[in-house]
């Protein structure tokens, strides 16, 4: 690599060093923010979905661990709810209140391509996904402004981002 005496270059340091890192940050934003030019290979670690990524050559993808097999669960007791990536992405929602429930999935809810949220119905109170803007497909329906219902109290679904605001719904569900 280098003799002594030899000078370390920026370019040098970033190569070796930076590129070849772990860098942590509060979110995709600050990583895009944070990063004047992205390489392949590069890692990251978001705060605010405890998950580990890596630069592909296009995207950032999760890198596949242990940790990230495991589920994180949120109980929710409330009967409106807008899923977001920040608080929902990668989770599994319980939704226990005896009330219908109102998932909503809209533009602002902006997961990443392959993410996920898996969706209980623990509660006696019917839970139903909403589109609002985003496309969700599911059931033989693609829809914006439709809904589906999650099948009897302890039902689940999984609702999974294929392209920018557009889902697929799969479990026990059926088009409203």
């Amino acid at each position: 690599m280098w003799v002594a005496g030899e000078v370390l270059a920026a370019a040098d340091v970033n190569s070796y060093l930076m590129n070849q890192t772990i860098m942590r940050f509060a979110d995709a934003s600050a990583r895009t923010s944070g990063i004047a030019a992205v390489a392949e290979g590069m890692f990251s670690y978001l705060d605010d979905t405890n998950l580990l990524t890596v630069y592909n050559g296009s995207a950032w993808v999760g890198v596949d661990t242990q940790a990230s097999q495991l589920a994180s669960f949120v109980v929710d007791t409330t009967t409106a709810r807008t899923l977001t990536t920040a608080a929902d992405s990668g989770k599994t929602i319980r939704f226990t209140n005896a009330g219908a429930t109102t998932v909503t999935v809209d533009a602002s809810t902006d997961f990443a391509v392959g993410a996920r949220v898996d969706i209980i119905q623990d509660g006696a109170g019917v839970v139903t996904i909403t589109a609002s803007t985003a496309t969700i497909a599911g059931d033989a329906v693609s829809t914006t402004s439709g809904s589906f219902t999650i099948g009897d109290q302890y039902s689940a679904a999984t609702l999974l981002c294929v392209a920018t605001d557009e889902y697929r719904l799969i479990g026990n569900i059926t088009a409203v």
